[in-house]
């Protein structure tokens, strides 16, 4: 029995994504759970797999194809024995359509060996064709492979024509750079890169964006990041950094202060009951966000690992979509770049994201006395829609103020 191959249901978030793989060929032999293709799309690699075990019928949708939740993009056959897919001496003889066949020839410019071609495949499949679907073949560029007749008398349609161009797969994307006598080189987008600009694009024109900025004395951190280093990984197995004490001391911010923790759905204030932070993570194919789920329930230690565990799976290019669904609040470092000063974007429907920068050593004034300090900039990109200025600003000022006493997030004082 012949089953459809879908797309997976994207989340809300994703609308669309790209065929960037097929890992098996019409023929193959397919086991429940294995992976036949991949998506790409522009927060993660969603795996296609096999409804259950059976054998590769049809490709319906070529790689570099744009595709929806739940398109169908091929077909195989159900069952445990392998079935090799029937092949005509026309599909043996004839190579696959190109790109380069797209232009549709009017059925006055056919010539005499092309109709014989035709006529030639047509009886060679048992087919009787009117002059109607005759001209629809030509118009439509469909392969007489490729086309299934409901009749008994083997006469092809024009319904069974147009049922087969439906199912032609879609050409794959020209993707060569184009360059020209001035040497200058044009290359389209990436599926990442340009669901990215359009989401950039929607989060600056749907949100009253303002970035409030504070700098952040970071001595005593680092004193007892020092301090605490080689115990603290001795006894969890994991590294004592700087992203997970920022990301401690922002969910107790947020719990004090639910409404930079909320976002706006219509006409309402949406708080939500947990701190599901994202931590901006750089791969090769661009920047994903995973979420700590409930940070406020987390010790450093759990907090820590679970950042870990995220870039470990992001640069293996294991992400879920899970992993990047339901953040509530976003914390991104650019100083791992070595940026100094930014306006991180807002991620929507979340109304705030933190800011983090390179720490540099400057003169500050201690008590009286000059000294050299370890120092961030630190930014708030904010909703001014649900935020004003005040809860912006004071909700920085409780990071920096957490940071700059941390042990207060340590005893929970």
């Amino acid at each position: 029995m012949t089953e459809d191959i879908k797309s997976p249901q994207f989340p809300e978030s994703i609308f669309e994504g790209t065929l960037s793989s097929w890992l098996k060929k019409e023929g193959d032999e397919i086991k429940q759970d294995e992976v036949l293709a991949e998506i790409e799309t522009d927060k993660v690699v969603i795996e296609v797999t096999a409804p259950s075990d059976g054998v590769m019928e049809k490709i319906l949708v070529e790689e570099g194809s744009t595709i929806k939740s739940s398109d169908i993009i091929g077909r195989y056959v159900k069952g445990d024995a392998p079935i090799a897919p029937e092949k005509t001496e026309s599909t043996k003889k004839e190579p696959k359509k190109t790109a380069e066949r797209v232009e549709k020839k009017p059925i006055k410019e056919i010539t005499k060996t092309e109709k014989s071609e035709t006529q030639k495949s047509a009886k060679e499949k048992g087919f009787r064709m009117g002059p109607a679907a005759k001209k629809l073949l030509n118009e439509k560029d469909v392969d007489l492979a490729d086309v299934e007749t409901s009749s008994k008398k083997n006469v092809v349609t024009k319904k069974d024509l147009l049922d087969a161009a439906s199912k032609k797969p879609k050409q794959k994307e020209n993707i060569d750079p184009i360059v020209d006598d001035n040497n200058i080189k044009r290359v389209p987008m990436t599926r990442l890169r340009s669901v990215v600009a359009k989401r950039l694009l929607e989060s600056q024109f749907s949100t009253a964006s303002l970035t409030t900025f504070n700098e952040v004395d970071l001595y005593e951190v680092k004193k007892l990041r020092e301090k605490y280093r080689d115990s603290f990984e001795e006894k969890f197995g994991v590294k004592l950094g700087f992203m997970g004490m920022f990301l401690k001391a922002s969910s107790l911010a947020l719990q004090d202060m639910p409404i930079v923790n909320a976002s706006i759905d219509g006409n309402d204030i949406v708080y939500h009951g947990s701190q599901d932070i994202g931590v901006a993570v750089s791969t090769e194919k661009g920047l994903v966000v995973p979420v700590v789920r409930n940070v406020q329930a987390l010790s450093l230690a759990e907090i820590e690992t679970a950042i870990r565990d995220y870039s470990i799976k992001a640069r293996d290019g294991k992400i879920e979509m899970s992993d990047i669904t339901g953040g509530t609040f976003t914390v991104s470092n650019g100083g791992v770049f070595g940026s100094l000063l930014s306006t991180p974007i807002l991620n929507p429907p979340q109304s705030a994201i933190l800011g983090m920068h390179k720490i540099q050593d400057r003169p500050m004034v201690v008590d009286g006395n000059i000294e050299v300090r370890p120092m961030m900039y630190l930014a708030l990109t904010y909703d001014h829609r649900l935020l004003d200025g005040k809860d912006a600003v004071t909700f920085l000022v409780k990071i920096k103020e957490t940071l700059e006493s941390p042990e207060s997030m340590i005893l929970g004082v």
